[in-house]
């Protein structure tokens, strides 16, 4: 039973030196204060700015960031006006008012195609500068939160990642970083999945189509229907630009009892801030043909020869066996966005002596990769 007692004593004992061991441990984090950061040639307030290097600062858990209610508070009881408090002197003044050991300023500045930013951090007690920092940046505004977070981590001695440094500083990288999802949680844009439009044939292929099937034409009008899906394989990736092979099966012409099957494979770029692309590539479709000849203007079949050195053709022709007929696709497009949402929308021409075939497809996914 003693012996029980003591474990149960020393244990409480340890509990209570570690429990008062991290009181001391929080008791002693450096309270730290910032202001307004001075903005110049950018969208951001100078309260908006401070607001920010506020944020990253707490984020580091390091130290003890006075809340910016108190700090106004307490700065207007003292009468210390906030709005251009950027020197050494005021700064310090505003630390001692508020209670603070540390001040931070920062500064965020376009110069030419450059975004400057600047931090110092001050000692309040012994009114000098302790250190600072000065980083340059590409010229990206939309980016500034996260310069901010790099070089408040950077003047506090925390790690950041190169690839991420190298994104903001280095001209192309920038882009590369935000296309190339191996390095980027923001997702590149991707296009497959369902297909769905209208496809018009013109030439002697509509003329083909619309003629009756007594003399093997299909009877069905030159406008049809088609659907299918596309797949797409990414094999580069550089800037702004990706370069693609797109896989797309088809299937035209099931809105007039027809079964057209297609399969086209694409090599194409896209842009992948703007959603514009262009591609081309081989058709295969597998259709009706025939081989035979004309005699008189008729369209007569092979097995109807009636003059054996007659030269023949083949041709469509719904009397037929269903053959392979190859062409050639020119395609261009632009996908739109919609929050996680991309609609691409495509225009194509099949070129071919005897008739043109054009077409409009759109389709949609929620896919990034």
């Amino acid at each position: 039973m003693k012996t029980q007692n003591l474990i149960f004593t020393f244990l409480v004992a340890l509990v209570c030196v570690f429990t008062n061991r991290s009181f001391t441990q929080a008791q002693k984090r450096t309270v730290i204060a910032v202001l307004h950061a001075d903005v110049q040639g950018l969208y951001e307030t100078p309260e908006q700015a401070g607001n920010m290097l506020r944020l990253e600062l707490e984020k580091l858990e390091t130290m003890e960031v006075i809340d910016k209610y108190d700090v106004f508070y307490l700065l207007k009881q003292s009468g210390i006006e906030v709005k251009g408090c950027y020197g050494k002197q005021c700064l310090v003044e505003a630390g001692k008012a508020i209670k603070a050991e540390k001040m931070l300023m920062g500064s965020v500045e376009k110069y030419g195609n450059s975004i400057m930013v600047t931090l110092r951090l001050f000692d309040v007690e012994k009114a000098n500068m302790e250190k600072s920092l000065v980083r340059e940046y590409l010229y990206l505004p939309e980016q500034v939160q996260l310069m901010l977070r790099l070089s408040v981590r950077e003047l506090f001695g925390q790690k950041n990642e190169d690839f991420i440094v190298q994104q903001l500083t280095k001209k192309n990288t920038q882009e590369t970083f935000l296309n190339n999802p191996a390095f980027n949680q923001v997702k590149r844009l991707r296009s497959d999945g369902p297909r769905m439009g209208i496809t018009l044939f013109s030439g002697e292929i509509a003329t083909r189509l619309q003629e009756g099937t007594a003399t093997g034409g299909f009877d069905v009008l030159p406008t049809m229907f088609q659907f299918g899906y596309q797949f797409e394989k990414q094999y580069l990736n550089e800037g702004k630009f990706q370069g693609l092979f797109e896989f797309i099966p088809m299937v035209t012409g099931i809105d007039q009892s027809l079964f057209i099957p297609s399969f086209s494979i694409l090599h194409g770029i896209r842009n992948n801030k703007n959603g514009w692309e262009f591609a081309f590539g081989p058709t295969f479709k597998a259709i009706s043909q025939a081989e035979g000849y004309f005699e008189d203007g008729v369209w007569k079949l092979k097995n109807e020869f009636t003059n054996p050195e007659q030269v023949t053709e083949k041709r469509l022709d719904s009397r037929g066996e269903r053959q392979l007929r190859t062409g050639f696709v020119i395609a261009c497009g632009k996908t739109f966005r919609s929050g996680r949402m991309n609609i691409p929308l495509n225009a194509y021409f099949v070129p071919r002596k005897d008739g043109m075939q054009v077409g409009l497809s759109f389709g949609f996914n929620a896919k990034n990769e």
